[in-house]
C-alpha cells in the first residue's frame, strides 16, 4: 500500500508578515494569498524490513533508522522527522517498517511557503494512512504547531492554511492562534486576466527566512514604530487587494503591490537588497506597474503585475538577470490525499 498526498505552494499578494506573532497577537493580521499549480508531494510506503526511512528526493537526501517512535532532530530532514515524531506521539501506530518520500516543485527558501506546505503534505499522507479525523483547520494548525512549537522554526501562519485550503483566501489572524480563512469568490475572467498579467520570476537565489522573521518579531517586541507602522499599512493593503479582486479593479493591482513592496522594506533589514532593487526597477521601466518579493524577502521568487501586453517586454527584461520565468496556473484545490493498492 502507498499513501500519497500533495499540497499547493502559494504566493502572498498582500499583507505579508502580519501573520507573524507577536504582531498578529497584539494588533491582528490580515493576508490575501493564492495557491499555484506547484506542489509539495509526500508518499508513505509500508515495508517489512523494520526500518524507518526518510527521503527527500529533491534534496537528494535520505536517512534510515531502526524502527523507533522518536527520530533524532539533528538538522537533516527535520521536517519529515518532526511530523513522524508528532504523529507517533499523538496517534501511535505500529508498523514493521515504512518509507516516507517527499518532493517539492520549488527550491527551499524560495518564498512560496515550501517548508510549511511540505509539512501539510506529510500530515496529509499520515491522515490518509491512519484515517485520522482531522478537518482543514485541524491539519493547518497541526502543521503550525509542529513547525513553531516542536521544531522551533520561526515563521508565520499563512502558509499552512493556504496549503490546506487552497484557492484565493483572505485570512485573518488574532491572539490565541485564532485564524479565520475567508475563501474569495472571484469572477473567472478576473482570475484569467490576473493569471495573464502576473509574472512569476525566480531570482535564482534562496534565503533563510527565519533570520528576517526573527528581526521582524524583535522589532515588534521592542516597539519599533517604523516597523509596526509598516505592518499596519500592509494589513490595510490586504483589504485593498481583496476589494480590487472582488470588484474587478484589476488596473489598480500593480499600484497596490508597489505600495506593499515599499512598506514591507520597513519591517526589517535585508528584506530587499541591491540585486532585488535592480530587478524591480528594470521590470517597472519595462512596463510593470508593481511587484513584490514573495515570502519573507531577501531572495527567492518575485512577482510583477504587467497590464495589457507588457508581460512580454517585462519577461524579456527579467531574462537578462539570469533567473527564470516560472510558468504557473492558479489552483482552487488545497491538500489532496489518496491511496494506491
Amino acid at each position: 500500500m502507498i499513501y500519497r498526498s500533495k499540497a499547493p505552494l502559494r504566493i502572498g499578494l498582500a499583507g505579508g508578515g502580519t501573520d507573524v506573532s507577536p504582531y498578529s497577537d497584539q494588533f491582528g493580521g490580515a493576508i490575501l494569498n493564492a495557491t499555484l499549480s506547484l506542489h509539495a508531494h509526500a508518499s508513505i510506503q509500508l515495508t517489512n524490513d523494520g526500518k524507518i526511512v526518510m527521503e527527500s528526493i529533491d534534496q537528494n537526501s535520505i536517512q534510515s533508522f531502526d524502527r523507533m517512535d522518536t527520530l533524532p532532530i539533528d538538522g537533516c530532514l527535520d521536517l519529515l522527522k518532526g511530523v513522524y515524531n508528532r504523529i507517533q506521539k499523538d496517534h501511535p501506530f505500529v508498523n514493521n517498517g515504512m518509507k516516507l518520500s517527499t518532493f517539492v516543485d520549488a527550491p527551499a527558501g524560495s518564498g512560496l511557503g515550501t517548508s510549511s506546505t511540505l509539512v501539510v503534505a506529510i500530515i496529509g499522507a499520515f491522515v490518509e494512512m491512519l484515517k485520522l479525523p482531522l478537518g482543514d483547520y485541524d491539519i493547518a494548525h497541526y502543521a503550525y504547531e509542529i513547525e513553531r512549537s516542536d521544531l522551533k522554526l520561526a515563521g508565520g501562519r499563512q502558509d499552512q492554511y493556504a496549503a490546506t485550503f487552497g484557492g484565493f483566501n483572505f485570512m485573518e489572524f488574532s491572539a490565541n492562534d485564532k485564524v479565520i480563512v475567508n475563501p474569495l469568490r472571484i469572477r473567472q475572467d478576473y482570475l484569467n486576466e490576473l493569471e495573464n498579467n502576473l509574472v512569476l520570476f525566480f531570482t535564482s537565489t534562496t534565503r533563510e527566512s527565519a533570520t528576517i522573521i526573527t528581526e521582524q518579531q524583535r522589532n515588534v517586541k521592542e516597539k519599533n514604530t517604523k516597523s509596526i507602522d509598516a505592518m499596519h499599512q500592509l494589513k490595510e493593503q490586504a483589504k485593498m487587494m481583496k476589494e480590487a479582486l472582488l470588484v474587478g479593479k484589476l488596473d489598480t493591482i500593480g499600484e497596490i503591490l508597489d505600495y506593499g513592496f515599499r512598506q514591507k522594506k520597513n519591517m526589517a533589514a535585508n528584506i530587499s537588497n541591491s540585486h532585488i532593487e535592480e530587478i524591480y526597477e528594470a521590470a517597472m521601466k519595462a512596463g510593470a506597474t508593481g511587484g513584490k518579493i514573495s515570502g519573507a524577502g531577501g531572495g527567492g521568487f518575485m512577482i510583477f503585475y504587467c497590464p495589457g501586453n507588457t508581460r512580454y517586454k517585462v519577461i524579456e527584461t527579467l531574462n537578462t538577470f539570469g533567473g527564470r520565468i516560472n510558468p504557473y496556473q492558479f489552483t482552487q484545490h488545497g491538500l489532496t490525499s489518496w491511496t494506491i493498492q
